[in-house]
């Protein structure tokens, strides 16, 4: 027994010994990780948070060292977009972390100039709030003059570019991201929050309108929606109270779920005279839970393959349709109740589930499949690929047949 003991360990040290060589080569030199033999060798807990954390700091640097002039010259670059950014930092930094707050200018279709006026106001709109809070207050420019500029499908990849550096140069704690938009920013924060609920703390949409959102995502992201009583146009007011209903409807239905501040300022038109600023403190009592023990996921026409510690990749999402899963700690189980897929990935850490026992996976309720996983670098690697995000380093996967 103790034979066992000392090889195992001595197999395990050897293979994060492997890894740091690996890491210290140069980036062209590096072989295909997942044509390494150390990386597709198990792993223990241990090893596997050591591994997440070498490969993590890797990732983090790579990511930086791209990005890093674009921030320095405050303009962001991604595809054929630019996107101008300004930030300025609030009190002094948390033991865990700085927050995060993006704010989205209103304007949208109009001349370039009516937007960058827009812009600039939002640098300092909440500046009175902020002041008595914490934290890195961030605007940016939205890359064109269009009415939909805060939903077209490269803002989820600037937003992304945003939260990962700002962690990198500010000290942002990832769990600690919040986002709110006004007007045309508010059309935006309709969209954009449910389909990044996985990367931000709490929300809250000003003056904006929802056109085809739905409230879905929201099970476990706080959501703040302000209206003016007398902002009729384009229905804004009339939508804003039947998102209220619909939000009291669900976390009713929901207990402990679908949290929101849903406040109609009547008195108000568009301009709510800076009223809507309470959804400042009231969104930073929040973090995000990176690990929720339910998940529903309705997938937006901008797709996303991961949501959570559910992903899709190789398999074609469908807007408009959703996956219901949940996980048992007690169980040690994993239930999908609902989904349009024939097979999905399932991604999982030893904080979400005991990786040490086997795992039941059950679709309604019916066991499909047992089985014990294997912490690898190779899976570690991979989620870092598609995220890189201390809070989404997956060491095991599993492709449920569906």
């Amino acid at each position: 027994m103790l034979l066992v003991t000392v090889m195992a360990s001595f197999s395990s040290f050897a293979q994060i010994k492997e890894l740091k060589a690996w890491l210290a080569q140069p980036l062209e030199q590096r072989a295909a990780i997942s044509q390494t033999f150390f990386a597709n060798k198990t792993l223990s807990k241990k090893e596997a948070k050591e591994a997440g954390a070498l490969l993590y700091a890797d990732a983090q640097k790579q990511f930086a060292t791209k990005y890093n002039d674009q921030w320095e010259q405050r303009e962001l670059k991604f595809q054929d977009h630019s996107m101008p950014f300004y930030y300025q930092v609030f009190g002094d930094k948390p033991e865990d972390g700085r927050a995060l707050w993006i704010s989205l200018h209103g304007g949208g279709g109009a001349p370039a100039e009516v937007n960058d006026q827009q812009y600039n106001n939002q640098k300092h709109l909440y500046d009175k709030t902020m002041k008595d809070m914490e934290g890195v207050y961030l605007a940016m420019r939205a890359p064109t003059n269009t009415w939909n500029m805060w939903h077209q499908d490269d803002i989820d990849d600037f937003i992304n570019i945003i939260i990962q550096m700002a962690v990198v140069k500010e000290g942002v704690n990832p769990n600690k991201v919040y986002l709110l938009g006004y007007s045309a920013g508010g059309d935006g924060l309709y969209q954009l929050a449910p389909r990044l609920a996985d990367r931000l703390a709490a929300a809250s949409m000003m003056a904006g309108h929802p056109g085809d959102a739905s409230p879905n995502n929201l099970y476990n992201l706080p959501f703040a929606l302000h209206m003016g009583g007398k902002d009729g146009a384009y229905n804004r007011n009339g939508l804003a109270r039947e998102w209220k209903k619909t939000l009291d409807s669900l976390a009713r239905a929901n207990p402990g779920h679908y949290l929101h501040q849903a406040v109609i300022h009547e008195e108000c038109g568009h301009w709510m005279k800076l009223q809507d600023a309470m959804a400042l403190p009231w969104m930073a009592q929040y973090k995000r839970n990176p690990y929720p023990e339910k998940i529903i996921w309705r997938q937006d026409n901008r797709y996303h393959e991961q949501f959570y510690w559910l992903w899709c990749h190789n398999f074609q999402p469908r807007a408009g349709k959703q996956i219901i899963a949940e996980y048992s700690k007690e169980d040690n189980a994993i239930n999908i109740s609902e989904t349009y897929l024939d097979a999905i990935q399932v991604m999982l850490n030893d904080d979400i589930i005991n990786l040490n026992k086997p795992v039941v996976f059950k679709k309604n309720g019916e066991v499909v499949k047992k089985m014990k996983l294997e912490r690898t670098i190779n899976t570690i690697y991979q989620s870092l690929s598609a995220r890189i995000d201390p809070d989404y380093i997956y060491s095991a996967k599993v492709e449920l047949k569906l």
